[in-house]
């Protein structure tokens, strides 16, 4: 149900407390600018959300009395974090002051106040409940991941998912693995090809953004990916292993030892599907994956325009062509191709982005398009990227419902699917 008015503004007193300002209407930003947010683009902050202060940057709203834009100048700006499965719509409208510090690696959507109840601008593009908070005990992880650690002592993979992402920066995946379900993590690879603005597993020491988490320092064999790796194929309900985590580099880089295990695994069980999340650099190891038996490919990108995808990945000895192609690949071997889809209101909803992702579509065959949200500093990231006009947009809802009128077979979703999605069941109920 859509709000009946506009919901007010958040602002932070920068000592960790929120009020809202009851003579400025919520707006949101795309691109540049803010703009007037439609009422029914607001929806309650999902279980899982926070809100935090953006420090050294003040609010945009509406005046309740004139109708104009101003400045809210009674503290920082606010902005929500919304929980996997949820795609941003607009960003947090502010403006920010020249000594501002950048702001470090996570979505920033616009946030308000109405009757009691914080709401963000975002949609729900996805019914798998695999990330959701309350699906989570934290008794059971704690035992579930000791009783990993015991059971396969000397396997160097499991303990670094265990005590690192599990238990020390309580990665989703890795939760979930403890717990015997779903999708299991497979990081492979210390190394990359890829110079990412925005990577959460390396920032050089003189960069003003940290990275979220340490990488990968070792390279797994392929006996200790296939040990903890065909249990839960063969155990856990609507199985996935993903190689190609947060933690790691490029997992393609590794893509001998990654074919080595997939035989290898292949001959214990054909249970559940083997995913690589990558960034689709080497066409070759993808084709040579897919001989091995690789069931899909989720390849991430910030756009479907290459001077775009170029300014951010500064990709190494490879070219946006060659993540077209390595889809093309995959589609060609019937597998299931995915666009891991950075959204950023402004750039991702311009008409100019729009027609660049129509024609991956049609030139890929893809399969399905995760809406994911830009873990970035948006002001941070448009200089990075030389972006000073954003061009005509749409709105993300707009894009979003056209793709889908042209495309009806590319599914929309925020997770890669399980083999039984894959073979057309889109209606899983993961909660039994």
């Amino acid at each position: 149900m859509s709000l009946q008015q506009s919901p007010y503004l958040l602002y932070s007193d920068g000592k960790g407390n929120i009020y809202e300002d009851l003579s400025l209407y919520a707006v949101g930003r795309a691109g540049w600018d803010a703009f007037p947010v439609p009422t029914d683009d607001w929806i309650e902050l999902p279980d899982g959300g926070n809100l935090y202060e953006l420090p050294g940057r003040k609010a945009i709203g509406i005046d309740v009395i004139s109708g104009n834009m101003r400045l809210c100048d009674k503290g920082w700006a606010v902005a929500a974090f919304i929980p996997p499965a949820h795609t941003g719509l607009f960003l947090s409208a502010f403006e920010t002051n020249k000594d501002a510090p950048t702001l470090p690696l996570f979505c920033y959507t616009a946030a308000a106040w109405l009757d009691k109840k914080f709401y963000v601008t975002a949609v729900r593009i996805e019914n798998d409940i695999r990330q959701e908070c309350a699906g989570y005990d934290d008794k059971k992880i704690k035992s579930g991941s000791q009783h990993l650690i015991e059971t396969y002592p000397h396997n160097r993979l499991v303990k670094h998912l265990m005590e690192n992402c599990c238990n020390t920066y309580h990665c989703p995946a890795a939760r979930n693995f403890s717990l015997g379900r779903w999708e299991c993590p497979v990081p492979s690879s210390p190394a990359c090809n890829a110079n990412c603005l925005g990577c959460i597993s390396f920032q050089p020491e003189e960069e003003t953004i940290v990275a979220t988490q340490d990488r990968l320092t070792f390279k797994p064999t392929a006996e200790e990916i296939v040990e903890f790796t065909v249990p839960h194929l063969m155990n856990a309900p609507f199985p996935i292993i993903s190689f190609g985590q947060g933690c790691e580099g490029e997992p393609l880089l590794m893509w001998e030892t990654i074919r080595e295990s997939i035989i290898e695994i292949r001959k214990h069980t054909n249970k559940g599907s083997i995913n690589i999340n990558t960034n689709g650099s080497k066409p070759g190891a993808v084709k040579a994956l897919c001989e091995a038996g690789l069931d899909s490919i989720r390849v991430s990108t910030n756009s479907a325009r290459k001077n775009i995808y170029t300014n951010y990945y500064r990709p190494n000895n490879y070219q946006f062509e060659d993540i077209v192609e390595s889809m093309k690949v995959v589609r060609s071997y019937g597998k299931w191709a995915s666009i891991n889809y950075f959204v950023f209101p402004g750039m991702t909803d311009s008409v100019e982005e729009y027609e660049a992702l129509r024609k991956l579509i049609i030139d890929t065959d893809l399969s399905m398009i995760q809406w994911r949200n830009f873990n970035i500093d948006p002001d941070w990231y448009l200089r990075q990227i030389c972006v000073t006009e954003t061009g005509e947009m749409m709105g993300v809802k707009q894009l979003q419902e056209l793709i889908h009128e042209e495309f009806p077979n590319v599914q929309f979703g925020y997770f890669n699917p399980p083999i039984e999605r894959i073979k057309g069941n889109f209606e899983i109920d993961f909660a039994h």
